[in-house]
């Protein structure tokens, strides 16, 4: 049972997403929200050399840690509804990966909460990732980073 009564929206998907649709359905009918935030990560490929990222991640497992991380984003702000959309699969260079909206009555708010299920979901969410490359090689499965381990950080109640 949900501990908040906003809207969150979670969906892992192979298929891509339209960000406008998403954000509109997030709002629809809405007159209290002042503020959405939101943050489209795309594949990246900064040596020209990535064919696809392969992601694959813990179905069932993924979805409620990430739900679980926007309730958590909901008892910290005064959010209106929390979005997270993550695909699998293949991922061609400069399609997307991932959609992370919030909306709240204030700017700062929607910041914040967008800033911290992105944070949490790209460090606590089961995903993994390998590079294949254009030379029909793969590489290993790519690890998770310090920086987003910092960034992760600077939310944890201290």
């Amino acid at each position: 049972m949900s501990r908040t009564s906003i809207p969150i929206v979670v969906r892992i998907q192979t298929d891509d997403f339209e960000s406008g649709a998403e954000i509109a359905a997030l709002t629809d009918g809405r007159t209290d929200i002042g503020a959405v935030v939101s943050f489209t990560g795309l594949c990246r490929d900064d040596g020209e050399i990535l064919k696809s990222l392969e992601l694959e991640h813990y179905p069932g497992m993924a979805e409620a840690q990430i739900r679980q991380i926007a309730e958590e984003a909901a008892t910290r702000w005064p959010l209106h509804g929390l979005l997270a959309i993550h695909r699998y699969g293949h991922i061609a260079p400069g399609e997307q990966i991932v959609l992370v909206a919030a909306t709240s009555s204030h700017r700062q708010a929607a910041f914040d909460g967008a800033n911290f299920l992105m944070d949490y979901l790209k460090t606590e969410a089961p995903f993994w990732k390998k590079e294949h490359l254009k030379d029909g090689s793969s590489g290993e499965w790519v690890s998770a980073k310090d920086s987003d381990d910092q960034a992760r950080k600077r939310w944890e109640k201290g």
